[in-house]
């Protein structure tokens, strides 16, 4: 039998990894499945815990050996992916994996999964208030700005391929949605 698993995702900015962070913190079975990339880390960011960071020659190595459950080219040089053996490490500890990826990433999971998957797309209500979202994070170059604003703009158009979508318009509502989505998946009173 296949493990459950909870899937979020969403444009860059949508406030998916804030929901995910609430959930694990509030749902002790959960666990956090740690991504892939090639990006530069940030310097709130830790190797390991908020993804494992690696280089372009390790990631494609990666993908040779047919490591990955999913991965894309999001950006140029810019790779994520989910290694299949974080599926198992998780597994192993008798948790439900949570993912937080990209919409493409997001859609190749779903395909794999069914109904032993809980998947969520959050978007944001407006593309302005995704832009605003992303100015204030202060971690992207204006250039890198309107890269992911136009890739959002785009990605919202997969919501409808997703089973749940939660507009995140105000967090607070958001996360009692999410918290309700994720109890009754795991069939816990809410």
């Amino acid at each position: 039998m296949q493990p459950k698993l909870i899937l979020f995702c969403g444009p860059s900015g949508s406030g998916k990894t804030t929901l995910v962070k609430h959930l694990l913190n509030t749902f002790p079975q959960l666990c956090f499945s740690v991504s892939a990339t090639t990006r530069a880390m940030r310097s709130n960011e830790q190797n390991g815990a908020d993804y494992y960071f690696m280089s372009v020659d390790e990631f494609h190595s990666k993908i040779q050996n047919d490591e990955f459950l999913e991965w894309e080219q999001v950006y140029e040089n810019g790779f994520y992916g989910t290694l299949r053996s974080e599926i198992t490490r998780i597994a192993s500890l008798g948790k439900v994996a949570v993912f937080d990826v990209d919409v493409e990433g997001g859609v190749h999971i779903k395909g794999r999964y069914g109904n032993n998957l809980l998947d969520v797309f959050v978007q944001p209500p407006s593309i302005a208030d995704l832009r605003k979202r992303l100015v204030a994070r202060a971690s992207e170059s204006l250039e890198s700005l309107e890269t992911r604003v136009r890739k959002a703009e785009l990605e919202l158009t997969y919501a409808s391929r997703f089973s749940n979508v939660i507009v995140n318009q105000d967090i607070n509502v958001a996360k009692r949605e999410a918290e309700l989505m994720v109890a009754n998946f795991l069939e816990l009173p809410s």
